[in-house]
């Protein structure tokens, strides 16, 4: 996958967390990010991604048989970066070297494209050609490649391809075309051919880019996308010339936002994000199913089935898709639970395609503190991930009549009682869920849904609010990511650089809520910062609180006290970092959870 190659993986968290507004305009840079819509004509080229919502990304090259350890030591971070100096910075001829070695026995195209369909994934993207140059296909182009420079005689990808023609799957390639580590004049790569002569971006793209991505779009069937990935500093005639390309091969197929210069047919979004509110436009989330793209021998980090289902319905829920990488062995086989966790989140997707599978965006236009909802015409599909254990569910804001409202449980419907309370719903549920992951109600309406997208505190279950979603004043919200560890993003939207006690009026970080059920509610506030801190938390016209608590480098939450909300109806409330080292406070969240006295 992607990478920055300028922040140092020895960096603690906190230094990179406050350094992170920099870099992050320069990983809007290198990946191309850009908001782009499907043109109308084109639409038929979009419509599997658009409808599918779901699909698998495979990083898998030399990379993986190093399983980032080299020499005996462990590099811990994204294994597809194993050969850059950020991380083992091995040489060229000695990574050559290690093509030979490269022999995936274990290898089952089948077995791969039978995993994706079992997860319920729509289509492939595997890469053809990562930063390192290597070529996991028979390139004529150019000499590195599995077919001439490793034992293996098959086409891996040729064998893929047909696989996901037999399973009804879609097919495509990752194509790094700006970065090549080991072509002279490549991005980042050697400066000088092999005879000592300067090179030149002219070059590489002549030599090898283009006539490569001539051949993985001419030679391996019909593909569905091509994943160009961190166009960086690469002038726009290259860019074009490569969709041309494209356009003209597999004219069905859709180019990725990160080819760059707005030439893309939907926006990428960064690594490992998904977002918290809808999006507007063609897009997807990319992520992966432990913490590294390429294998890591170290990393079994696993996403369980209820993350994996949590994630995707997020995104679809924003209005996008998801495409979910695996990481195979060096021998070619995929990590068991890896393969287990997509199964089993699989078997849900079975079970409920209708919450997943050509759906709209949630009204609400982001989660709600239970879970979330996606749309299909007059119907929503209430994804329940926290249920309610007083069998009373609340839905704040709805505008739409509702006709009926039922609970699927396997071949089952079950009918859900429910009642208005203000301009709430509450539906009554039986007091255990149904399903072991997400429990799912469908409400049928009188007509397309409408929603008031107010925040409302659930009397249930805990109610956490971000930052991003705040009105601020006095103080900065800013957009940052950072690594935990090399190539392992994190995005916040904090709210951070508040006013010393000098200042007249304190920073606010602002909430619009709405409160159905009346009483005390523990607040608590997720943050980070230097030393201890005074926060301050207050009702608008009614009670406040004020409390010191000790802070962390990386965001955690503090409970602040009890807030009092005297009846139902809507309130603002407000957050102030007040006394200590305020410029350093950065707060992520606000979290209300209902006493039951």
């Amino acid at each position: 996958m992607t990478l920055k190659n300028t922040i140092c993986c020895l960096l603690t968290v906190f230094t990179l967390m406050h350094a992170s507004s920099a870099k992050s305009q320069e990983m809007d840079k290198m990946w191309g990010e850009s908001i782009v819509k499907l043109r109308a004509d084109d639409a038929e080229r979009g419509q599997l991604f658009a409808d599918g919502n779901y699909a698998m990304f495979i990083h898998w090259g030399i990379y993986s048989q190093l399983a980032n350890e080299v020499d005996g030591k462990t590099y811990y971070g994204i294994g597809e970066w194993i050969m850059n100096p950020r991380m083992a910075g091995i040489p060229i001829p000695r990574y050559r070297e290690l093509a030979k070695t490269f022999n995936p026995v274990k290898f089952d195209a089948m077995a791969i494209a039978q995993l994706a369909k079992d997860a319920g994934m729509k289509y492939i993207i595997i890469t053809a050609k990562h930063h390192d140059g290597f070529a996991m296909y028979h390139s004529k182009a150019n000499k590195f490649n599995i077919g001439d420079a490793s034992p293996i005689k098959l086409d891996p990808m040729k064998e893929l391809a047909e696989a996901c023609q037999k399973q009804g799957l879609g097919f495509g390639f990752y194509y790094s075309h700006n970065q090549d580590w080991t072509f002279p004049g490549g991005g980042n790569g050697p400066k000088q051919d092999s005879q000592g002569n300067p090179a030149t971006f002219d070059d590489y793209f002549e030599k090898k880019c283009l006539p490569q991505v001539k051949e993985i779009t001419s030679e391996y069937g019909p593909i569905v996308l091509v994943w160009f990935d961190t166009p960086g500093n690469m002038p726009k005639k290259y860019v074009q010339e490569l969709v041309d390309v494209v356009r003209k091969n597999q004219p069905k197929a859709l180019v990725s936002g990160r080819a760059g210069h707005n030439l893309g047919d939907y926006q990428s979004l960064g690594d490992m994000e998904v977002p918290h509110r809808n999006v507007e436009g063609l897009w997807e989330a990319v992520d992966t199913t432990n913490d590294s793209w390429g294998y890591a021998w170290y990393d079994e980090n696993w996403k369980t089935p209820e993350e994996i289902l949590h994630r995707l319905i997020a995104c679809v829920a924003r209005g996008g898709t998801y495409m979910l990488n695996i990481g195979p062995r060096g021998d070619g086989s995929v990590p068991e639970r890896a393969a287990a966790s997509l199964r089993s989140s699989g078997d849900w997707i079975k079970r409920h395609p209708q919450v997943v599978y050509a759906t709209e965006a949630s009204p609400w236009q982001h989660a709600l503190p239970w879970g979330d909802v996606t749309v299909k015409g007059n119907r929503m599909f209430l994804s329940v991930f926290k249920w309610p254990a007083s069998g009373k569910l609340y839905l704040p804001g709805l505008q739409t009549e509702i006709r009926s409202a039922k609970l699927l449980d396997g071949d089952n419907a079950n009918p859900v009682e429910f009642e208005s309370v203000g301009t709430w719903t509450r539906f009554s549920l039986p007091q255990c869920a149904p399903d072991d992951l997400v429990s799912v109600i469908e409400v049928d309406l009188a007509g397309a849904p409408e929603a008031d997208p107010t925040w409302g505190l659930d009397p249930e279950v805990a109610t956490e609010i971000l930052a991003e979603f705040a009105s601020v004043s006095g103080a900065t919200q800013n957009y940052k990511r950072w690594m935990e560890k090399f190539g392992e993003w994190k995005h916040v939207i904090e709210v951070t650089d508040w006013p010393t006690g000098d200042e007249e009026t304190p920073g606010k970080a602002s909430w619009e809520i709405d409160v159905v059920v009346p009483g005390d509610y523990q607040v608590a506030l997720s943050y980070a910062g230097e030393g201890r801190l005074v926060w301050g938390v207050a009702i608008e016209g009614g009670q406040s609180i004020q409390n010191q608590q000790n802070a962390s480098h990386v965001y955690q939450s503090f409970p602040i006290g009890w807030l009092n909300f005297p009846k139902a109806g809507r309130y603002t409330v407000s957050a102030s970092c007040l006394d200590g080292d305020v410029k350093t406070g950065s707060l992520k969240s606000i979290t209300f959870t209902p006493i039951h006295q």
